[in-house]
């Protein structure tokens, strides 16, 4: 059985695939997993290849949740991301790392798309 967090970070994901193809992203997959790690979701925004890291929080204690993806998670989305790149043949396409920052608002949760959040990490 799924824990809350766990829950809550499904309709986080949810929320965000909603919001992304609402402003012209195709979702090509979701919760992409290898034994280096996961990829919220892998989309394609007009040309561009894009691997989307969603962070929501339902609280606006700790901050804004678009500031909590640290080094070391840049680094292991970026590893995930080259070796989709190298599973799929897809080397030489153009890429990017989007965040879908989701927060509570005073209605509606407030989500906010940040493009080119970050670029690829080594080592």
């Amino acid at each position: 059985m799924p824990s809350k967090d766990q829950l809550f970070g499904k309709e986080g994901e949810s929320l965000a695939v909603l919001y992304l193809k609402k402003h012209g992203y195709k979702i090509i997959e979701q919760n992409y997993r290898t034994k280096l790690g996961e990829i919220d979701i892998i989309a394609k925004e007009k040309n561009t290849l894009v691997f989307v890291e969603v962070k929501s929080r339902n609280t606006g204690h700790f901050g804004s949740p678009k500031y909590a993806i640290t080094p070391k998670k840049m680094r292991k989305i970026s590893m995930v991301a080259l070796y989709f790149l190298k599973e799929t043949k897809q080397s030489g396409v153009k890429a990017r790392f989007d965040v879908v920052s989701i927060s509570p608002g005073e209605k509606e949760p407030e989500i906010e798309i940040i493009k080119n959040a970050f670029d690829l990490a080594y080592g």
